[in-house]
């Protein structure tokens, strides 16, 4: 790959090159085990939301990375620090990485069993970085008769887990109502980073037609609210839940649904979602985002057995 030239006129050198044994070497590497690409967008996933180059953001704090992550553990880029003991302040335990990014994606894993015979088994998913690199991992906690028994309404507790499987955020479900037509027992879910300490709520508004959602702090005050089409239905295309302020209808972010391809669409659930946000928003708004891409996804694009998706806010 040759180096990069200087802004100005196409004529003017490149960037000089180190020489090592009479060769001339390119001062940073490249291929495998080198940084990558960093300008290089995530599939399925181009927002125009931000409004500067945010920084390089390489890696999960953890262990050693290994092959699958890309390169050199040196390359590692710490969460910015302050405060007493070099704490991150006001951001939860494992939430660090969190305040280098402005958007995440999720995939859903592939589940053989629920795949050929239709037996709904435990969602598991893997949350990265626009590298592709993963930063955590998500599983569903519940018992089989649940399951299979209450489909996509069903109670359930998910855990969060670092590099380090390490618990850093527990999404906690109730069992809610599906009906429009039923206002007092909507969706919701709690948000707990670290587990035991919540952050956040994610609750379902009610409206007649349009998926509409409030992000909720600790004390359950508003935060941002989220609005998603009348038809949650992605044929051939993405679906998006627009982010937007509580007092304006200015969207800051969106959390979309990808478009998979017709074989996984048509015979697994298995999703891919991507969340966009403000780089510098809150982090604990950002784990509650992460938590209502999670709901959402529950809420209309889970299929239980032979059980359509459901696609609208009417059961």
């Amino acid at each position: 790959m040759s180096a990069p030239g200087y802004p100005g006129s196409p004529n003017q050198a490149p960037y000089p090159m180190a020489h090592h044994g009479g060769q001339m070497v390119a001062p940073y590497p490249s291929g495998p085990g080198g940084y990558g690409d960093p300008q290089a967008p995530p599939p399925g996933f181009n927002m125009n939301y931000d409004q500067g180059q945010p920084p390089v953001v390489m890696y999960q704090p953890g262990p050693a990375p290994g092959p699958e992550y890309g390169g050199h553990p040196g390359a590692i880029s710490p969460a910015p620090l302050s405060g007493p003991g070099n704490v991150p302040v006001g951001v939860p335990p494992g939430l660090e990485y969190l305040t280098q990014v402005d958007q995440i994606l999720i995939h859903q894993k592939v589940e053989l069993l629920e795949a050929f015979i239709g037996f709904e088994t435990n969602n598991q998913y893997e949350i990265k970085n626009s590298l592709g690199q993963k930063i955590y991992k998500a599983k569903e906690k519940n018992d089989c008769c649940t399951r299979n028994c209450c489909g996509s309404l069903r109670s359930f507790d998910m855990k969060i887990k670092d590099n380090m499987d390490r618990e850093v955020m527990r999404l906690i479900r109730p069992f809610r109502c599906v009906s429009c037509w039923c206002p007092c027992c909507l969706q919701e879910m709690e948000v707990q980073a670290p587990p035991g300490t919540t952050i956040g709520y994610i609750k379902q508004d009610w409206h007649p037609f349009l998926p509409r959602f409030s992000i909720q702090g600790a004390n359950k005050e508003t935060c941002l609210k989220l609005e998603g089409p009348c038809l949650a239905c992605n044929c051939c295309g993405d679906v998006n839940f627009e982010l937007k302020g509580k007092d304006n209808d200015k969207p800051i972010g969106r959390i979309s649904k990808q478009w998979s391809g017709l074989l996984k669409e048509v015979f697994t659930d298995t999703d891919n979602f991507g969340i966009q946000f403000p780089l510098d928003m809150d982090v604990k708004m950002k784990a509650v985002l992460l938590g209502a891409c999670f709901l959402i996804d529950f809420m209309f694009f889970e299929k239980v057995g032979e059980a359509n998706q459901r696609s609208t806010v009417f059961s």
